[in-house]
């Protein structure tokens, strides 16, 4: 699979079969945008060497950590949703990278603005469906970058 797709994930579409690579993308920015940590975590593999680095929680070692970057986010006073847009989807066997970009929205009270990340999410194959093994986001604006991370804090 090496496909480019111009049709944004944002959550709302029908959850498939997550053997699919995109179902698990859908039940990913579905567990993100409704902020369902139970699914969230259905959504990340178990093992010890999975990591998530972004401008909300650094670097992430491990479903603790990784969950405790969701938790603040999702029990946070600002309202963020994204979807996922221009990417690309490579197939290595067992594992599956998707790269592309989220746009969204961030709302905190009378502050709302709209939100650009690059965006990259790493597979694995483990117990017959997709599962998350690595994200690495980021802002390429500096000063959207510094407008997100204050709204979060």
């Amino acid at each position: 699979m090496d496909t480019k797709d111009f049709h944004p994930i944002t959550g709302r579409e029908p959850l498939a079969d997550l053997s699919e690579p995109t179902a698990a993308l859908v039940q990913f920015y579905r567990a993100f945008n409704t902020r369902d940590l139970a699914l969230m975590a259905e959504n990340w593999d178990r093992d010890g060497d999975i990591v998530m680095d972004n401008p909300v929680g650094g670097i992430a070692n491990g479903w603790d950590d990784i969950k405790r970057v969701y938790e603040r986010l999702f029990n946070g006073h600002a309202r963020i949703e994204v979807a996922f847009h221009d990417y690309k989807l490579k197939n290595f066997g067992a594992l599956f990278l998707a790269i592309g970009r989220e746009r969204g929205k961030l709302v905190r009270g009378e502050t709302n603005f709209d939100l650009a990340f690059r965006t990259t999410r790493l597979f694995r194959f483990n117990g017959g469906r997709w599962r998350q093994i690595h994200h690495h986001g980021s802002i390429d604006e500096p000063t959207l970058l510094a407008r997100f991370q204050l709204a979060l804090s």
